[in-house]
């Protein structure tokens, strides 16, 4: 498998690169590299942790994107072991392959998995329409909610989106009105909503599947309004300035966190969560079981009420 680095990475590039030169030596059995060996690797490990914690906002929407991280249905193949059946369709238009849904097991409980999917190939983005739902993926996203409370099973929304699809067709069926009418459906949901930003979270496109009683995002992730690059294109007529668009926009998870918009960030494994998704898969289980098991304890009408609270209290308005 050929790994993919990025422009701010080529540092943990050439790390990596000497370590495989060093393996191949020892292969060869010319000499005991075994010590060489354990010195670049824990170089290596420094390296990648040094450049992860001081990345930009800019940075860390480029590792969100990064071609290598985990997609939805790599976490709910490893979370749920491949017990995971898809349910697909809105029963009114087509099946959006953007967004896929369906009914998997973690250790015994059937959770409702929701979430945006992208494609690693040409081929594969085009199926997914690169993670941009039409309406009728929202339309079955909400179906599948509906199916999940019908039986009495928590949701866990897994969020990766550069938006809602844009095209004219998409407005011709009603995607801002699809998107409105899940924010209404979710707040008043009976059972436990957990969402989960994984990679990138843009406008309506991961609202759309993003109200629950906790909304949590990966550690290098963004959520925002608006793109970088398009917030860019609107001020100043270029892309160029799009590293000043994410400084100004705060759509880190930590930035997200302390404008009280989310309620909690998940650490990844040490260069992303590309550089281990082993890793990344058992991190983000534990927190998904923590966090259902915490959700439990609540009536329906007292999970209603406090997400009601949640996004009352992040904004006000003038009548």
């Amino acid at each position: 498998m050929v790994t993919t680095y990025l422009e701010f990475e080529k540092p943990i590039e050439e790390l990596a690169e000497q370590i495989k030169q060093t393996k191949e030596i020892e292969d060869k059995g010319e000499v005991d590299m075994s010590d060489a060996l354990a010195k670049l690797e824990e170089k290596l490990k420094e390296k990648s942790k040094e450049i992860y914690e001081s990345l930009t906002p800019w940075q860390r929407v480029q590792a969100s994107r990064h071609p290598d991280r985990p997609y939805t249905l790599d976490y709910i193949n490893a979370i749920t072991k491949g017990d995971f059946i898809e349910l697909h369709g809105d029963r009114n238009v087509k099946d959006d392959k953007a967004m896929i849904g369906g009914i998997g097991s973690i250790d015994g409980q059937s959770v409702m998995f929701i979430g945006q999917q992208k494609g690693r190939n040409t081929k594969q983005r085009t199926y997914r329409n690169f993670g941009m739902a039409n309406p009728e993926g929202y339309r079955k996203a909400l179906r599948l909610m509906k199916l999940a409370e019908k039986f009495n099973k928590p949701i866990v929304c897994l969020i990766d989106t550069p938006g809602a699809y844009p095209g004219l067709e998409a407005e011709e069926r009603g995607q801002g009105e699809a998107i409105a009418r899940n924010l209404f459906e979710m707040i008043n949901l009976k059972v436990p909503v957990l969402c989960i930003i994984i990679g990138e979270g843009a406008s309506g496109g991961a609202l759309g599947i993003g109200v629950g009683d906790k909304v949590m995002m990966l550690e290098n992730t963004w959520y925002s309004v608006i793109s970088p690059e398009s917030c860019s294109s609107i001020l100043w007529r270029n892309w160029e300035n799009k590293e000043k668009a994410a400084d100004a926009l705060k759509l880190t998870a930590k930035d997200m966190l302390k404008n009280k918009l989310i309620d909690g960030i998940i650490k990844e494994p040490i260069g992303g969560a590309h550089a281990d998704p082993e890793s990344m898969y058992k991190k983000l289980k534990t927190e998904i079981k923590r966090n259902l098991t915490k959700l439990k304890d609540q009536t329906p009408e007292e999970r209603i009420e406090k997400r009601i609270e949640k996004y009352g209290a992040m904004g006000s308005y003038a009548s």
